[in-house]
C-alpha cells in the first residue's frame, strides 16, 4: 500500500532538502537540517484512508480551468480563422453543386414535372406550370438567372424562354396549354428542352463538377462523356500539371547547388547572398512581369545582345509563349524551393561528410549516400510550396503566355470576372484545391508533415 508522511507545517525551512524515497512504494521526507526537528515528525497516513476524497475534484477542476484559459487565449485566432478562411471557402465550394435558380424561378413546372418519366412530351399541367412561372418570372425580374441557366444545359433555351415569357401571361385562357406554348415556339414540342428542366428540379446538381472533368448528364439521367466541344477542362488540368512539373523541376535544380553555396559559405558572404535571394519579395510582380517582357521581346536586351555577338541572326521567340512563362515563373518561385533546402541544409552536421571521406569514400559518393538523404524534408517541401503555388497562378501566364499556355487559374478568373459563372469557376476552383490537399497528404506520408520546415 502507497502510503504518504504528512507534516506538521505547511512548508520547509529554506535550508531543508527534500529527498524522494521509493523503495517498497513507500514515500519518504528527510531533513538534513537538525536545527528544525519537527520538519522531520511525520506520520505515515493509508493515501485512501487519509486523503480528503475532494482533493483530486479540486485539483481536476483547477487543471480544467486552466485548460479553459488557455483555450480563451487562442478562441479569437480560431474565430478569425474560422470567419475570414473557412466559411467563405466553404460558402465557395457549396456553389459549385448549388442549384437554386430552377427551383427558384419555375417552382411550379418542377413540382408539375416530377411526374413525367422523361419519355414522350410532359403532360399538360406541366405546359401549364410552365407559362405561369414565366410569367411571373418576367415580372420579378428572375428571368435572366433562369435562362441563363438552362443555356448552359442545352443551347438556345435563352431565346425559347425570353421569346416565350414576352408573349405571356395569355389574354385568354387557352383551351389547350401545350397547343398555346408549341404555338408561341415549336421547340416547346421538342423533349430535350423538358429534360433539361427534369435534370434541374434539385438545389444540388452535379453539371459543374462534371463539366469540369469533361462529363455530363445526358437525356436518360446517366453520366455520359461530354460532347468533343466541351471537353476541355481535362487537357487544360494536363496542361496546368506538367507545366508546375517542369517548372518545379527547373527550380529544384537552380535551388538546390545555390542553397548548399549558401549553408556553407562564411556568414558575411551567405548574408549578403541571401539578400540577392530575398529581393524578388520586395519587388513587385506586375513590376517584375513587365521586366521580363522587356528583356525578352524581340527588340529586348537579351536578342539584341546575341545578335550583337553573332551567335543567333534573328530574334529568338522567348515571350508571349511557354518559354516565356517558365523563365518568369522560375524566377518568381525560385526563393521558394531555396529558402525550405537552406533551412535544412543548415542543421546538417558536416561532421558526417568528413567522417564518410575519412573513412575512404569518393566525395561524390559520400554526398550522395550521406548528405542528400538528409535534406529529404527540405528538398519535400521547397517542391510542393512551389508546385502548388505554379499550378495556382494567373497573372504570369496571362502577361507572358499565349492562349495555349493557360492554366487552370484563367479559366477560374474568365467564368469568374467575364461570364459570370460562379459554378464553374468554384468547381474548377474546387478541383484544384482538391489537387493541392491530395499533394500534401502524399508529402505527409512520404516524409511527414512534422518535417515540413520552410525557413
Amino acid at each position: 500500500m502507497l502510503n504518504v508522511l504528512t507534516f506538521s507545517r505547511a512548508s520547509l525551512a529554506p535550508t531543508g532538502v527534500i529527498c524522494i524515497y521509493q523503495e517498497q512504494r513507500w514515500l519518504a521526507c528527510l531533513c538534513n537540517d537538525q536545527r528544525f526537528p519537527e520538519y522531520a515528525m511525520a506520520t505515515a497516513i493509508p493515501l485512501n484512508a487519509g486523503t480528503d476524497p475532494t482533493l483530486k475534484q479540486r485539483l481536476k477542476h483547477a487543471e480544467r480551468i486552466n485548460r479553459w484559459k488557455a483555450q480563451a487565449l487562442i478562441a479569437p485566432l480560431v474565430l478569425f480563422l474560422l470567419l475570414v478562411f473557412l466559411v467563405p471557402i466553404v460558402a465557395l465550394l457549396y456553389k459549385s453543386v448549388g442549384n437554386p435558380e430552377v427551383v427558384g424561378g419555375m417552382p411550379r413546372t418542377v413540382a408539375a414535372i416530377a411526374s413525367w418519366d422523361g419519355r414522350g412530351l410532359p403532360a399538360e399541367p406541366v405546359y401549364k406550370a410552365a407559362s405561369e412561372d414565366l410569367a411571373e418570372a418576367r415580372k420579378n425580374q428572375t428571368l435572366g438567372d433562369l435562362s441563363k441557366r438552362l443555356n448552359m444545359e442545352l443551347a438556345g433555351y435563352r431565346s425559347l424562354l425570353t421569346k416565350t415569357a414576352r408573349a405571356l401571361p395569355f389574354a385568354t385562357e387557352p383551351a389547350s396549354y401545350k397547343e398555346a406554348l408549341e404555338g408561341l415556339d415549336e421547340r416547346w414540342g421538342d423533349p430535350a428542352y423538358w429534360q433539361a428542366v427534369r435534370r434541374n428540379t434539385s438545389n444540388i446538381t452535379p453539371y459543374y463538377l462534371l463539366a469540369a472533368v469533361d462529363h455530363r448528364i445526358d437525356d436518360l439521367g446517366e453520366i455520359a462523356p461530354a460532347t468533343p466541344d466541351q471537353a476541355i477542362y481535362l487537357d487544360i488540368f494536363a496542361r496546368t500539371f506538367w507545366m508546375g512539373l517542369i517548372i518545379t523541376v527547373i527550380c529544384l535544380l537552380l535551388a538546390y547547388p545555390l542553397a548548399y553555396l549558401l549553408a556553407n559559405l562564411p556568414s558575411r558572404q551567405s548574408n549578403l547572398l541571401m539578400i540577392l535571394v530575398l529581393l524578388p519579395f520586395w519587388t513587385s510582380i506586375l513590376v517584375r512581369v513587365a521586366a521580363w517582357i522587356v528583356l525578352l521581346q524581340s527588340g529586348g536586351l537579351i536578342n539584341s545582345g546575341l545578335m550583337a555577338l553573332g551567335i543567333i541572326d534573328k530574334p529568338l521567340e522567348l515571350v508571349f509563349n511557354r518559354t516565356g512563362v517558365y523563365i518568369s515563373m522560375v524566377h518568381i518561385l525560385l526563393p521558394f524551393m531555396i529558402l525550405p533546402i537552406y533551412s535544412v541544409m543548415k542543421g546538417i552536421s558536416p561532421t558526417y561528410m568528413r567522417a564518410a571521406i575519412s573513412l575512404g569514400c569518393h566525395p561524390f559518393a559520400s554526398f550522395w549516400r550521406v548528405y542528400f538523404p538528409q535534406t529529404y524534408a527540405g528538398v519535400g517541401a521547397g517542391c510542393l510550396l512551389v508546385f502548388i503555388l505554379a499550378i495556382g497562378y494567373y497573372i504570369t501566364p496571362a502577361l507572358l503566355g499565349s492562349p495555349n499556355d493557360q492554366m487552370v487559374s484563367y479559366f477560374v478568373a474568365f467564368y469568374t470576372n467575364t461570364s459570370i459563372n460562379w459554378g464553374m469557376a468554384t468547381a474548377l476552383g474546387g478541383l484544384l484545391l482538391l489537387a493541392t490537399v491530395v499533394l500534401y497528404l502524399i508529402y505527409s506520408w512520404l516524409v511527414g508533415a512534422s518535417r515540413l520546415r520552410l525557413s
